[in-house]
């Protein structure tokens, strides 16, 4: 139930509008909320905010079956969707934006790199509030259970969030464990942490005689006291509240008195 707290949600997210996450969240709520999707036509991870600038968009109704809400592809980026969505395609006000559920995670410095969190960001540079969910895949299998989880989690998160107010340029990170949910500790709200990666690049001889280099690499978290990486391992559904301003205030007066 939303407890009277009907929402017009704009959903995206970086996967593509096919993907299985945006339908299972599309799913559960649209039987609450009115909802629009406005997504990539195909994958497109790990984007970042990037937008396009050197050519037209290209945009389409399309009917995505088992789902009653209106949705449209786009052949541009995350962020380029949530862009023409608010400009062009959904004439009323948006009460929030939502971003996945993404295949994989978003945790500590990753989201620097994901084109899911970046969708909400964009969503705040016009101070529509957002969020943006990721779900644990383990070796790359997708479970429809657990976007159904995923699902429910964001649909408690997202209510929780209008009853309090959230602020118009603020996006909750929400990353949710591939457990059973009678497994899953609870939720905690907490700071992102640190992500490194073994990076390596294998080279390769492509068709036209070029040479290629595909990276490969495995994570590395930093567990940091009170951080997403150490929560989620711990079995928690993480809730980290971001904000477009990167501004290192600890040191700004710092760098002032440099000139």
């Amino acid at each position: 139930m939303n407890g009277g707290l009907k929402m017009r949600l704009l959903l995206t997210n970086d996967d593509g509008i096919n993907a299985k996450g945006i339908y299972a969240l599309a799913k559960r709520l649209e039987k609450d909320h009115e909802v629009i999707i406005v997504a990539p036509d195909c994958e497109r991870s790990a984007c970042g905010h990037s937008i396009t600038l050197t050519r037209p968009l290209v945009v389409r109704e399309i009917k995505l079956a088992g789902l009653k809400s209106k949705a449209f592809s786009v052949d541009g980026t995350p962020a380029d969707c949530v862009k023409i969505a608010i400009n062009k395609l959904v004439n009323d006000k948006i009460d929030m934006v939502v971003s996945g559920i993404n295949k994989g995670l978003n945790l500590g410095t990753d989201v620097l790199y994901s084109g899911t969190v970046s969708a909400a960001i964009e969503a705040t540079i016009y101070k529509i509030p957002a969020m943006a969910i990721s779900t644990e895949v383990l070796n790359n299998t997708e479970n429809d259970e657990n976007y159904d989880m995923a699902a429910k989690y964001a649909g408690e998160i997202l209510l929780k969030a209008k009853k309090n107010n959230i602020e118009n340029d603020i996006v909750l990170n929400v990353n949710i464990p591939i457990l059973k949910e009678s497994e899953i500790k609870g939720i905690k709200v907490c700071k992102i942490g640190s992500r490194l990666y073994n990076n390596t690049y294998i080279q390769s001889i492509g068709e036209n005689n070029e040479t290629q280099y595909k990276i490969k690499g495995e994570v590395k978290d930093i567990h940091e006291e009170n951080s997403d990486t150490i929560y989620f391992k711990e079995g928690y559904v993480t809730v980290t509240p971001l904000h477009y301003d990167l501004t290192n205030y600890k040191i700004l007066n710092g760098v002032r008195l440099w000139f």
